[in-house]
């Protein structure tokens, strides 16, 4: 992770079919194309890698969970169940439709934990969304059973999991739909660009209409089309969609290639005495694309994540004072930080985000630090990150 690492002249001959045709936008000037459908062609190669029958491409991973929301007929005052340990966006899709976002604690996953899941569940409640952070899945099964138990949609934010599997199932088809991010730092990138799927006609259908303003796409003339639901623009260009169509090809050399590095991450730490690892449920395989461990307590978490730092070792995260993935940098979202006046239904529902207690969150957070997993590095470089590792952090625990 990311794709950008493996950029290559198969990027390149697929944007340029797009830019010797003209053709941009993926809808209409059919005799313009010369037959290429980017967008088309890449919804249906994404829908099969992950062993779903529905994909629809839109232009975020963002734009991604809203159209799903929508998709399954969630609004204003519907409550969505979402961690603590996640990136804005899983507020801000909620929020766009109206609908209220009500936070809950993880567990040792680093995603949703189960019971806080089935504790915060009322009338009201509508989806739940758990979200594979870092490379890893929440524990689906139980997950499952609450959403059929309560009638709930289970929607996966998996655009930081591609490739991970749960139940030999692809992250993202196990539940009812299933979200991903092909931004520019994610293990297959379109430079922007986003995708839902399903196994579900109907939510593929709204989904589709949605993402372009409410057309039905009946027929061959754009003009004609009918509108039978409101929708916003949310369409994906041909230009990402044909540099996704290359970088879905080389997904599954890059999920070895991380695998390969992160495998001697986990070695070189392993046997360090304080170190303890993320739990994977069982049945999962992650994706590999970040190495998250446990110190035994936040003042030696801060000083291990230093010394990493001190030692040269870029591209290692404390998330529980990051700005953009932990509720504890959320100031914008706690205290309701709008451009305009937010609906009714979120300010008289929402939770008060500044006195409730996350502190099972933190006992997590404040322990972790993630290690992302490069596959630009050569081998040598791998074993030689790893062993600056493993020293800095003895160091840290020992001094």
């Amino acid at each position: 992770m990311p794709g950008f690492e493996v950029f290559g002249a198969e990027e390149r001959k697929q944007v340029s079919d797009v830019l010797e045709n003209g053709v941009l936008m993926r809808y209409g000037f059919d005799g313009m194309r010369n037959g290429h459908w980017k967008a088309k062609e890449f919804e249906t190669a994404f829908a099969k890698r992950m062993g779903s029958k529905y994909c629809q491409l839109v232009s975020s991973g963002t734009s991604a969970l809203t159209v799903a929301l929508a998709a399954a007929g969630i609004g204003a005052g519907d409550e969505v169940i979402m961690p603590t340990f996640t990136f804005v966006a899983s507020f801000e899709s909620i929020m766009m439709l109206g609908a209220v976002p009500v936070l809950v604690d993880i567990d040792d996953t680093l995603t949703l934990d189960p019971k806080a899941v089935e504790a915060a569940i009322t009338p009201k409640t509508r989806c739940v969304m758990p979200v594979h952070m870092c490379g890893s899945m929440a524990n689906l099964k139980a997950l499952m059973e609450i959403c059929d138990k309560h009638d709930l949609v289970l929607l996966e934010d998996a655009c930081q999991a591609l490739g991970g599997t749960y139940d030999g199932k692809s992250l993202g088809s196990y539940g009812d739909l299933g979200c991903f991010s092909f931004d520019f730092v994610k293990t297959i990138t379109c430079g922007e660009g986003g995708g839902i799927i399903t196994n579900n006609k109907a939510y593929s259908v709204n989904a589709d209409q949605f993402q372009d303003h409410g057309h039905d796409h009946i027929g061959n003339d754009r003009g004609e089309e009918t509108h039978p639901t409101l929708g916003y623009n949310f369409r994906i260009s041909e230009l990402n969609a044909a540099v996704g169509i290359a970088q879905l090809d080389k997904l599954d050399g890059i999920l070895k290639l991380q695998k390969k590095n992160y495998t001697i991450f986990r070695e070189a730490l392993k046997d360090v005495d304080g170190v303890t690892f993320r739990r994977v449920p069982e049945g999962g395989e992650e994706n590999y694309s970040f190495l998250n461990f446990y110190l035994p307590g936040e003042v030696l978490a801060k000083k291990a994540h230093k010394a990493l730092s001190e030692a040269g070792v870029d591209a290692c995260f404390y998330w529980y004072t990051n700005n953009w993935h932990y509720i504890n940098g959320w100031e914008h979202f706690r205290n309701l930080k709008s451009l305009g006046r937010l609906p009714s239904e979120i300010q008289n529902q929402i939770q008060d985000l500044n006195s409730a207690d996350f502190s099972k969150s933190d006992a997590w957070m404040s322990r972790t630090i993630s290690s992302l997993v490069k596959i630009g590095w050569t081998e040598a470089e791998v074993h030689e990150r790893a062993e600056l590792m493993r020293q800095a952090i003895v160091k840290a625990l020992n001094s």
